[in-house]
């Protein structure tokens, strides 16, 4: 081989090094919980992922699986959002964070959707799975069969609301799936889910997920806790084009939680804007 030849091959390696490092994906260092997945939703690529399948209690995420077959109860015409609920004596005395209703009091579906989705509310869950499936046995019941039929497959439902038991469990890979499947199909409940305040019973009810008002573009979804397996939190959040997934289960406390949800989101906007950039350049 001449010397220009290997001049020019030399030029040439050098010349891709850049492109190679750019095009590199950096890890993320792990995180301070107990399983986390991270996903680009215009693309459903998985950016990270930590103990995937592992075994854990849902608590309140549960409420997502409530909420959509609520929703697809409302979309097939079997149910609207004005109709009237009535609180029973088992909803009202459920454990948790809780409206405070009045046994009887009836209330809108919209009404009670709210405090599900925004305040977490475990006696607007019991109402209305017990108003939806006839009985909270039966709506239980839809909600596994649901989760099979979307491929969760380390799924199981003792409850509607997520109150602490042993065997109602789930993955993180299992929420993603479930919250991709919700917001897929119903995307206007993502409005729900970002109001930051909801005057209910002249009551000011605060939306759990503090990131709505600490990081810029997050506009929902669903907190979680019970004791047993930690703090939960299923965050969207939008930054131009871009548009994140991302979970963790199983987090000491609140601040944890928020802090590690950051560290993926920043982690996961920065590394979906290096790749745009690097499709951009390549022509």
């Amino acid at each position: 081989m001449s010397m220009i030849k290997k001049s020019l091959i030399l030029v040439m390696c050098f010349l891709l090094i850049p492109a190679v490092i750019f095009s590199g994906e950096r890890p993320m260092p792990p995180l301070a919980v107990k399983a986390a997945m991270l996903v680009d939703m215009n693309t459903g690529r998985i950016l990270f992922q930590q103990n995937s399948e592992r075994v854990i209690q849902p608590a309140s995420l549960s409420k997502i699986m409530s909420l959509y077959l609520i929703a697809e109860d409302i979309e097939n015409g079997k149910a609207d959002y004005t109709d009237l609920v009535t609180v029973s004596e088992q909803a009202v005395h459920t454990n948790g964070s809780k409206i405070l209703f009045e046994p009887g009091e009836q209330c809108e579906v919209l009404d009670l959707i709210k405090g599900m989705a925004i305040y977490s509310s475990n006696d607007a869950a019991l109402a209305l799975a017990e108003h939806f499936g006839g009985s909270v046995e039966k709506f239980v019941r839809r909600m596994n069969a649901k989760a099979r039929e979307m491929g969760m497959k380390h799924t199981h439902f003792v409850n509607p609301h997520g109150l602490p038991d042993t065997q109602q469990t789930t993955t993180v890979r299992d929420i993603y799936i479930l919250s991709r499947n919700y917001l897929n199909r119903f995307p206007s409940l993502r409005q729900i889910h970002s109001i930051e305040i909801f005057v209910f019973h002249d009551a000011v009810l605060r939306n759990r997920n503090d990131l709505l008002l600490s990081y810029p573009g997050v506009d929902g979804l669903k907190t979680g806790y019970v004791k047993a397996a930690g703090c939960h939190l299923v965050a969207t959040a939008t930054r131009g084009d871009m548009r994140l997934m991302a979970i963790v289960l199983g987090a000491k406390n609140a601040r944890i939680r928020a802090q590690e949800i950051t560290k993926m989101l920043d982690y996961g906007f920065d590394l979906v804007a290096e790749k745009s950039r690097g499709h951009q350049s390549g022509g």
